[in-house]
């Protein structure tokens, strides 16, 4: 029988779409106090953004004023043009349906802070303060900003929690240029929630990722989805993958979407601040920025799933107890700043936009690519900044001055990649990841290359590095007659190859001259060792050809211009590396006193690790990084039949000099290397230096063949000339930021340079300790296994240092 009622119909179910969003990290070449050009660079970074779809845009710290302000940060006029400055972008629509993170200092309440500001539609959101400093190397923020306190100390030796919820009296600038009737901000650690989609966005800074009580868990614990780090992390060799690991674990124990901006280039200082910005995805990375880059201008961007942030947390058990019984607290420390009319989920569907998936591969350079690529970007910037019209470099033919003049070469070459868009050293595995998009970039580097060249602005950037190299880089050969013609071969090669403008000169008649005045004067004339002469008359033969070689290359700089038929002036490049100026092994105002230098932090052993993976570019490389170091300032030496003498021949000439830098220093390259690194990366005085390297002396350790009292005697040679030396220091160019052992005296490591090179506690305890542990070593290898180490004694114990520059 049928009903007479009607049959229930179907109901349509309206599901909710995904939550797609596309957010913009990015890195900019920044130049501290340029305001003008800052604030252009950062609206550019928006108007790239949001051609790209993006609602979110991240930038690096301290941006508007550049990271490097350092003591500028003390005048109140660098306050007063940030204000300036954010007021002309907000005016110029930056944040127009756009929420954009910005870096800028803030004085708040008579407190100096490094802040993020957030905007939206021309208004502020929220200040948000710094918690943690960085102070640690060449970091020194606690000079300039307050720590801002997330917990109070009470009476009673108790921490409530710090007064979170506070107000920013705007600068009357904001309201009077906008007109948006905004007389204050909050202040304050916190968030913003979009009203209209739910989404939470929240940041922190820099150091705080790196400390162990991060912002970020706070904020993943009080749901916000989207975390924005603004950094200001210059490079050093090895260190990106430290980075990526945090920032990929800063999202796979909480979940959520990270991003990371980070600025590029030489921004005034010694150190280049190596982008690679990037966005992760509870715990994996979906896209990465170039490391190595020559454009102003490099937003990166991601499509994701919000979604996806929320299933990835509620499938953690435990992260769900600790967001629940965190909920109470955090909504106590927390500011929560909610908006009503901030949309940042995307009304386009999943048929038109398509969610940006894992790479492939996260990119990584070897130590001897970032030896080459970092300087390399890094010169770059000095000099179209500095307004020169490029560079002289004393090449000698030996390691040092090769790896300078092939940084320059490398240059040349991301020059012309950058122009013609055909880079291969840092493309990015995600089609959508590649940010260096915008015209005005290249035509900035365009532009910088033809004033550089001195020519018209229809004039073509060369496509080949060898030609922009003629116009660049101005290479001399200055030699005397204890050079040899191998290393004057070396050099010519090279230069050609790079294709430098190269002059090869003789220095003997300038060295003549003075010889001949100190002569005339004293009525003396010094010689070398081998003919007669006292150590100090052979030093200070050494040291004059030495200096004179840097008063020739400042003549050559100002002058070679003009002859070449140009306008303009050289800067002048310096090639020691980080142990040479570690060990002190280096005369005082020599080829090393420079405007730049750009391996004065990198070391020996790395430097003929680049060159051997540049003689790909230039073969001669390979030569160069295989002949033993000499500074060929003696008179070339033979042994016939055990006897030496001093030769002029031709034959002699072609052949290796004599004077090996290594055998004058007592102690090879890398021996060095561990002795840097233990200094100041392991803290280690003379003793504890002792201890370390004899309890590294097993397995493959270079020190397994010495006994206890030689490697003591060792410390003890490195020490004395250290401390005898240490005064170079306070005179070095100049160097490119690369090792974490640097000895750079103005900035990084900060010690006396007057010691007492006896170190008399530090020898001596170190010498009663090489002694018990000498015979512990004799007892265990039963006086059979000791020919390795008694060589070793032999060649320390009785050697005089016959150092060249000391």
């Amino acid at each position: 029988m049928s009903s007479s009622q009607p049959q229930p119909q179907p109901q349509s179910h309206s599901h909710s779409r995904p939550k797609l969003m596309t957010v913009a990290t990015c890195q900019l070449n920044q130049w501290a106090m340029d305001f003008e050009g800052n604030w252009k660079r950062i609206l550019q970074s928006c108007v790239i953004a949001k051609q790209k779809g993006a609602t979110y845009r991240l930038g690096p710290e301290l941006e508007i004023c550049g990271y490097g302000a350092e003591d500028h940060f003390y005048e109140s006029d660098t306050l007063q043009h940030c204000w300036e400055s954010l007021v002309t972008l907000l005016q110029q629509g930056a944040s127009d349906d756009l929420l954009c993170d910005f870096g800028m200092p803030v004085l708040h309440q008579g407190c100096r802070y490094n802040c993020r500001i957030l905007c939206f539609n021309r208004r502020l959101l929220l200040i948000r303060p710094k918690t943690s400093m960085a102070d640690g190397g060449n970091y020194r923020e606690s000079r300039y900003f307050t720590a801002y306190p997330t917990t109070t100390n009470n009476n009673n030796n108790t921490t409530t929690n710090h007064n979170n919820n506070q107000t920013f009296l705007l600068p009357s600038l904001v309201n009077d240029t906008l007109q948006t009737n905004q007389r204050e901000c909050p202040f304050g650690i916190g968030y913003v929630e979009s009203v209209m989609d739910g989404i939470r966005v929240g940041c922190e800074s820099c150091e705080e990722l790196w400390t162990p009580q991060a912002t970020h868990i706070d904020l993943a614990l009080a749901g916000v989805e989207i975390i924005g780090n603004g950094s200001g992390s210059h490079h050093e060799l090895r260190k990106l993958e430290t980075r990526i690991t945090l920032l990929q674990h800063a999202t796979s124990k909480c979940g959520g979407i990270y991003l990371y901006a980070n600025g590029r280039g030489c921004d005034g200082s010694r150190q280049y601040y190596d982008g690679c910005s990037m966005i992760c995805v509870n715990g994996t990375v979906v896209a990465q920025a170039p490391q190595f880059d020559l454009h102003d201008v490099c937003v990166l961007t991601a499509t994701i799933n919000v979604d996806h942030v929320t299933s990835y947390r509620a499938s953690i058990p435990s992260l769900g107890v600790q967001m629940a019984q965190s909920t109470q607290s955090n909504s106590k420390q927390l500011l929560k700043l909610s908006s009503h009319d901030l949309r940042l989920a995307s009304t386009q569907t999943t048929l038109t936009l398509t969610v940006t998936p894992m790479l492939d591969q996260i990119r990584y350079h070897t130590p001897e690519e970032e030896c080459c690529l970092g300087p390399a970007c890094w010169l770059w910037d000095y000099l179209r900044r500095s307004g020169a019209s490029g560079f002289l470099l004393p090449l000698s033919g030996g390691a040092d001055s090769s790896s300078v003049a092939t940084i320059v070469g490398t240059m040349c070459r991301l020059v012309v990649e950058a122009v013609y868009d055909k880079n291969t050293n840092d493309k990015n595995t995600n089609d959508n990841d590649n940010s260096n998009d915008n015209d005005d970039s290249t035509q900035q580097i365009i532009d910088d290359v033809q004033r550089i060249c001195h020519q018209t602005s229809d004039w073509p950037v060369p496509t080949c590095p060898k030609e922009l190299a003629n116009y660049i880089l101005h290479t001399v050969y200055m030699g005397t007659d204890n050079s040899s013609l191998a290393t004057e071969s070396r050099a010519l090669r090279l230069a050609q190859d790079i294709g430098a403008h190269h002059l090869t000169l003789k220095m003997d008649v300038m060295v003549a001259a003075v010889l001949s005045v100190f002569s005339l004067v004293t009525g003396h004339m010094p010689r070398f060792t081998s003919q007669g002469g006292t150590m100090a008359q052979d030093v200070a033969l050494q040291n004059i050809q030495a200096r004179l070689r840097m008063v020739t290359a400042y003549l050559f700089a100002q002058l070679l211009p003009w002859v070449r038929g140009r306008t303009g002036f050289l800067l002048v490049l310096g090639s020691s590396n980080v142990d040479e100026g570690l060990r002190g092994y280096m005369t005082k105002y020599d080829c090393s006193s420079a405007d730049l230098n750009p391996i004065g932090a990198i070391s020996k052993v790395d430097l003929k690790q680049m060159l051997l993976h540049c003689a790909q570019y230039y073969p001669v490389l390979q030569e160069i990084a295989g002949a033993p170091p000499t500074a060929e300032l003696r008179p070339q030496e033979i042994t016939h039949d055990g006897d030496t003498t001093t030769t002029t021949e031709t034959d002699a000439a072609t052949m290796e000099h004599s004077q090996l830098d290594e055998d004058e220093m007592g102690m090879t390259y890398e021996e060095l290397g561990w002795f840097g690194r233990l200094r100041k990366l392991h803290r280690c005085g003379p003793v504890s230096m002792y201890t370390t390297l004899v309890s590294a002396s097993g397995g493959d350790s270079i020190w397994t063949r010495l006994k206890p009292t030689v490697v003591a005697q060792k410390v003890q040679r490195f020490f004395y000339y250290y401390a005898i030396n240490r005064h170079k220091m306070c005179t070095l160019t100049p160097s490119y930021h690369a090792e974490g052992y640097s000895p750079d005296d103005n900035r990084f490591d900060l010690r006396q340079f007057l010691y007492n090179p006896k170190w008399e506690r530090q020898f001596n305890v170190m010498n009663e300790l090489a002694e018990q542990d000498d015979v512990q070593y004799n007892h265990k290898h039963n006086n059979n296994n000791n020919n390795d180490a008694d060589d070793a004694d032999a060649v320390v114990e009785d050697e005089e240092e016959h150092s060249k520059k000391e």
